[in-house]
């Protein structure tokens, strides 16, 4: 039992949810590996979501208000660490949960899309389709999302599949902690945030602009830059560290 009093609380829980859901087959190993490296980014950020985030957040929202066929990709961490938010943001978005995951068996998508459901969530987990380009498993998609989809929510991302699905003319919102990644270099917009934190954001972002005008959100996407962002959260980490590195020194 970690006591709420404990000061790594929320990190250490996050990671229980995890190790969950590697027993019930939602998660796997890999996923934990992958999540510390992810912590470790947050960790220099100040665990804490930054204005730059806050405002590739809201292109997000905005760009997938004006999707024709948006779809939330979903893995087994995010499926278990944001269940409960990522139905919500579907159902404001009008935009399906789709199970994607690296690796990949027919078991495990059910367990995922299962998971989900009993959350409330509709989910498509058709495993239909391929995703030209890619040889592992997220080229295993659903004809109802991902195939058809023009603008795409990949939280926790890999980059081969970033680049593939711009290749077939997607627009690629990346969840990643680290700006340095190819996926947050390639991506149309990257939310350099923790999922945990950029999910209940999108959730709050969206009932603010889901009334919005059209031309209102035209031109929030038409005055994003990417590039712009990921420097911001590049110069975020290093002035994070060197007052990191005074404090120590004055000690």
């Amino acid at each position: 039992m970690i006591p709420k009093s404990h000061p790594r609380y929320e990190s250490l829980m996050t990671r229980e949810k995890l190790v969950e859901g590697v027993k019930i087959g939602v998660t796997v190993l890999q996923g934990l590996i992958a999540h510390g490296r992810g912590e470790m980014f947050d960790y220099v950020l100040g665990e804490k979501t930054h204005d730059f985030a806050w405002k590739a957040e809201r292109v997000a929202v905005a760009m997938m208000l004006l999707a024709d066929h948006p779809v939330i990709s979903v893995n087994g961490n995010t499926a278990v660490l944001v269940p409960e938010e990522l139905v919500k943001l579907s159902e404001i978005l009008n935009a399906p949960l789709e199970v994607n995951v690296f690796h990949f068996s027919k078991e495990r998508v059910r367990r995922i899309a299962e998971y989900l459901e009993s959350f409330g969530a509709k989910v498509l987990a058709g495993c239909d389709a391929e995703l030209k380009g890619l040889e592992h498993g997220r080229r295993i998609v659903d004809s109802r999302g991902i195939l058809i989809a023009d603008v795409v929510l990949v939280p926790l991302e890999d980059g081969d599949r970033c680049e593939i699905l711009k290749r077939h003319g997607k627009k690629v919102i990346a969840i990643d902690l680290n700006p340095l990644s190819r996926t947050a270099r390639m991506a149309d917009v990257t939310i350099v945030d923790n999922v945990i934190r950029a999910v209940p954001n999108m959730i709050k972002i969206a009932e603010e602009l889901r009334d919005a005008d059209k031309n209102e959100l035209v031109e929030i996407v038409n005055n994003y830059d990417n590039k712009t962002i990921l420097r911001r959260a590049i110069e975020a980490i290093r002035d994070y560290l060197t007052e990191k590195a005074d404090e120590i020194s004055q000690r």
